[in-house]
């Protein structure tokens, strides 16, 4: 049987292959194993003949799995590295366990605020910044320059006006009206014996005695 000589070139590829060639070294889920120091030479010597994978990728692959958050979570006190086959190879030192709690929670922060800059920003979008609407203010009615026109008064006062006799009166001639309580002004249109029409100011024509027409 003919080894395939196709090369894996994606990391995930290699790392799955890494995870079924070595299983009691590189683990796929759950817990991983601290690696033993120098772990690289003895994985590119046993796989020296393995047209898969290049030295460049194993060196990714091995990488990116040495600085995952499963890994970093294993490299605690007590913890024994192991090599390639699974055997034990000497307890973790303090330095190297202190590294990797400093490498994980730096990890973890950067995600952490990574997540936070892309909440906002699909917030940002989702709502976007609306226009401010401007308070719709009804325009006041204009004043009017002029006065408020006051109740009419009366234009003339009956007590400096007397009774007309035909003889005083004539067409077109200005004069007033007794009707009701207070005289109105208007313009005598006609005379017919004893009647006097008369146009009021407000435009009524009416027909009155003599008697009733004040000069």
């Amino acid at each position: 049987m003919m080894e395939s000589t196709e090369k894996l070139t994606d990391t995930n590829a290699i790392l799955a292959y890494l995870y079924e060639t070595f299983p009691l070294c590189f683990i796929a889920e759950g817990e991983t194993k601290p690696l033993k120091i120098g772990l690289f030479q003895d994985l590119a010597e046993r796989l020296a003949d393995d047209s898969k994978v290049s030295k460049t990728q194993l060196r990714i692959a091995l990488r990116r799995y040495t600085s995952s958050w499963r890994y970093l979570k294993g490299v605690k006190a007590g913890a024994q590295r192991v090599d390639l086959d699974g055997n034990e190879c000497g307890e973790l030192e303090q330095e190297h366990i202190d590294h990797a709690q400093a490498t994980l929670k730096e990890s973890q922060e950067k995600a952490k605020a990574k997540r936070a800059a892309k909440a906002a920003a699909e917030k940002t979008d989702k709502s976007g910044p609306k226009p401010e609407k401007k308070a719709f203010k009804k325009p006041l009615p204009k004043r009017s320059s002029k006065p408020a026109s006051k109740a009419a008064k009366p234009q003339v006062e009956a007590k400096d006006l007397s009774p007309a006799t035909l003889t005083e009166l004539k067409p077109n001639q200005r004069v007033s009206v007794k009707l009701g309580k207070s005289p109105v002004a208007g313009v005598v249109l006609d005379i017919k014996k004893e009647d006097v029409q008369v146009q009021l100011d407000s435009g009524l024509t009416v027909k009155v005695p003599v008697e009733h027409i004040l000069l």
